[in-house]
């Protein structure tokens, strides 16, 4: 089990449940646009938020958005030491820097210094794209052996001015190259990890990639807390987060539907039905397994694992609840059967 650290009031580590992440693609100086989309974020289900701090300006900023905002602000901070401190010093609830982009070692300290005082933890995020020169040198291209090799050295820097409240990420594009050096580096440290494919894609193939790479890992039960990358609307990418969770067992917050693939066997629009399924439970809180089934090979067996579930045939169906049999139905009446049911379990 890795060891805890607390953004905001979310806990990260120590068997906390893994936890949503994102991050605003908004300009940090305009506050009103943050705030809306952080809103967004967290009517969606996102649990921490990170905006970048590039500038002083931005620090200022970040200040009254941390005071307006639901959730835990995490400042992404690149190359000026003084925006970390800023940041820190404005209510931000996590830092996020890579240790060997911001200057000496004296400027290292004097962030450490500010977290301590704060008590604020650090992200170290290694990226397979900006590894330090000498590691490219040492292993040609970047590695997993290179990325673990790299957050060992930040972490380094950290210990040795008395910071242990720190969170790690080893990301990269390649799904095969994070999930080994994640792997690797949870095999020799008990740090939280921070777990995500970096520059993924659009949402669809985005998903796909975080799906393999961070359901896999977490399957492996590694992984503390979560972010998909998208180039999407930041709330798909809590949306496919909240997904990968629950696909990965680890979550039951909200309708799980489960639907057979449809095959020449299939009397009904199962692709229709299922679909007018998921959009009229998608905001149902209920933690339920939804099942849609289209035809009498599988569909009642199916349908009887669910907590409710409905099953096909030609021109009529069934309804399944908690494994028994309910009714049978028209299928113009299997929809408004199944959403009734589920307003009375």
């Amino acid at each position: 089990m890795t060891r805890q650290i607390q953004v905001g009031k979310v806990l990260i580590g120590g068997g906390a449940p893994v936890s949503i992440q994102s991050m605003c693609n908004t300009k940090t100086t305009d506050v009103l646009g943050s705030v809306a989309q952080l809103k967004a974020l967290y009517t969606t289900g996102c649990e921490i938020a990170r905006l970048t701090v590039p500038t002083l300006e931005a620090a200022e900023a970040f200040g009254k958005i941390v005071e307006q905002s639901p959730l835990p602000l995490v400042a992404d901070i690149h190359f000026d030491y003084r925006c970390a401190i800023a940041a820190a010093e404005h209510g931000a609830a996590k830092i996020r820097i890579n240790p060997g982009n911001i200057g000496s070692e004296e400027r290292v300290k004097a962030v450490v210094d500010c977290c301590k005082a704060h008590r604020i933890p650090i992200r170290v995020g290694v990226n397979g794209g900006s590894l330090e020169k000498e590691l490219l040198e040492k292993y040609g291209h970047p590695t997993p052996e290179a990325l673990v090799e790299s957050a060992f050295g930040h972490i380094r820097l950290l210990e040795k001015y008395g910071f242990y409240d720190t969170c790690v990420s080893m990301k990269s594009s390649s799904v095969p190259l994070m999930m080994e050096a994640y792997r690797l580096f949870s095999a020799q440290s008990d740090y939280p990890l921070h777990v995500g494919v970096t520059e993924t894609g659009t949402e669809y193939m985005g998903t796909v990639k975080s799906a393999m790479g961070i359901g896999g890992l977490l399957c492996m039960g590694i992984g503390d807390t979560i972010r998909v990358s998208l180039t999407a609307d930041p709330v798909r990418e809590v949306v496919a987060g909240k997904a990968i969770l629950k696909a990965a067992g680890l979550r039951r917050d909200g309708i799980n539907i489960v639907s057979c693939p449809t095959c020449g066997r299939t009397q009904i629009d199962l692709i229709g039905l299922a679909g007018k399924v998921e959009e009229a439970l998608k905001d149902c809180p209920k933690s339920l397994t939804v099942a849609v089934m289209g035809c009498v090979v599988n569909g009642p067996g199916e349908a009887r694992e669910a907590d409710v579930g409905i099953a096909g045939g030609d021109g009529c169906g069934v309804l399944f609840v908690k494994g028994q049999l309910r009714e049978k139905l028209p299928y113009d009446e299997l929809l408004p059967a199944l959403l009734r049911c589920i307003d009375e379990l």
